[in-house]
């Protein structure tokens, strides 16, 4: 699986769960930390922490692709998990108002919001 399909995988995985405002953001060409950086919203810790479970078990399950690293799911306020070529974080609301970490990476042509 390429890293663009692998992205519009995990963001079909978060619509299937009702996240808010999916975007993803090619950073291919600004970092070598990965190729994007997925990010969209919960409206409570209970949804981030489902949201980051669902992504997780259906990726292992249906690809055999695990995370190398994950942070913030028990405390459902900002959940990271890192697949390496692509980057998936899941706020709650205020948490998303407050990083606004699209603003850091998008330069008007490389963000996407996701449309199921």
């Amino acid at each position: 699986m390429t890293s663009k399909e692998k992205c519009i995988t995990i963001c079909k995985l978060l619509s299937q769960k009702k996240a808010g405002d999916i975007l993803y953001i090619d950073v291919a060409e600004k970092t070598s930390l990965c190729d994007y950086f997925l990010v969209c919203s919960g409206r409570s810790s209970t949804q981030v922490r489902a949201l980051a479970e669902h992504v997780e078990e259906k990726l292992e399950k249906d690809f055999g692709e695990l995370p190398r690293r994950k942070e913030g799911v028990r405390e459902g306020r900002w959940a990271v998990i890192d697949y390496a070529d692509v980057i998936v974080h899941i706020f709650n609301d205020e948490e998303r108002d407050f990083y606004n970490l699209e603003r850091l990476w998008e330069d008007g042509k490389n963000m996407t919001r996701y449309r199921d």
